[in-house]
């Protein structure tokens, strides 16, 4: 197994905070991440991984699966990547896409075990959900929390509803600042995130979604008051027939205390009664 250091050294890199970029070096850590993977249903022939950095996971990823790609946008680290790996790739075990992982072409892939650039760690976790793939990520701790968050937490908003419309997620360890290198000014954990159908129907995913956003931009006020008060963002043309078809159980609770399902059958009601337009 190819040391962490060894690697960044053969690099000649330094992480760069100012560029989102903390190299993973704990080798305990490193090794626990292809773990969390779901033991009965995780397929490793194909693993994608996102920001392969040095390669300390890639090399901890081919060790388990029948081929890896990564996707790195930094060229320097590309590029190391191509010649550190140059007998994996040769065999045909290794891709490495240069460009950024929200611009690129993903390949179809099986699953993910990823160590995300956190300043876009939402955007890449949710071009990757949509896809019903296992996916083991790691996250800055607070956001972590905010994703496996339940109904009534504080912790709990639009991330966690959306987030679990596509998987069971759940947060398997916390990371400390001291595994990287440098340490980042916050703690990271790694969130598994297991694919199924939700519970409860929508005719229209991108409204449902689009519809979750708004309310919990009004969390503080009834539901019934965030409706009126959102259709610039919901795009509801006629928010008012939403509030009268309601039951008054829905319309006095707060976004913070709607379960997913709750929020899917207040979506498909509004998407019944009133026209949607695009929103904002």
């Amino acid at each position: 197994m190819r040391d962490p250091d060894g690697l960044i050294a053969r690099a000649g890199v330094r992480g760069d905070p100012d560029r989102d970029q903390h190299f993973l070096v704990d080798d305990r850590v490193l090794d626990r991440l292809p773990t969390y993977l779901p033991e009965l249903d995780a397929d490793t022939t194909h693993l994608l991984e996102i920001g392969g950095g040095t390669g300390v996971l890639t090399d901890r990823l081919l060790e388990i699966a029948d081929e890896v790609t990564v996707v790195e946008r930094d060229r320097t680290l590309a590029a190391f990547l191509r010649e550190e790996f140059a007998d994996e790739i040769a065999v045909g075990r290794l891709t490495v896409i240069e460009g950024d992982a929200l611009e690129v072409e993903l390949p179809p892939f099986t699953a993910s075990v990823s160590n995300l650039p956190y300043g876009v760690s939402s955007e890449i976790t949710f071009r990757l959900l949509p896809e019903q793939r296992p996916l083991v990520l790691m996250f800055q701790q607070e956001f972590a929390e905010r994703m496996v968050a339940e109904p009534g937490t504080p912790e709990y908003g639009r991330l966690s509803v959306s987030t679990q419309h596509y998987a069971d997620a759940e947060l398997v360890e916390s990371i400390p600042k001291e595994a990287f290198s440098p340490p980042p000014a916050v703690q990271s954990a790694v969130v598994r995130l297991e694919p199924r159908d939700p519970d409860y129907e929508v005719d229209d995913e991108e409204f449902f979604l689009r519809f979750v956003k708004a309310l919990f931009t009004q969390r503080r006020k009834t539901i019934r008051n965030a409706i009126r008060n959102t259709a610039h963002i919901s795009g509801l043309e006629e928010p008012d027939a939403v509030v009268e078809a309601a039951g008054e159980d829905v319309l006095r609770k707060r976004a913070g205390a709607m379960a997913p399902a709750e929020f899917a059958a207040l979506a498909q009601l509004a998407a019944d009664v009133s026209e949607i337009g695009d929103g904002q």
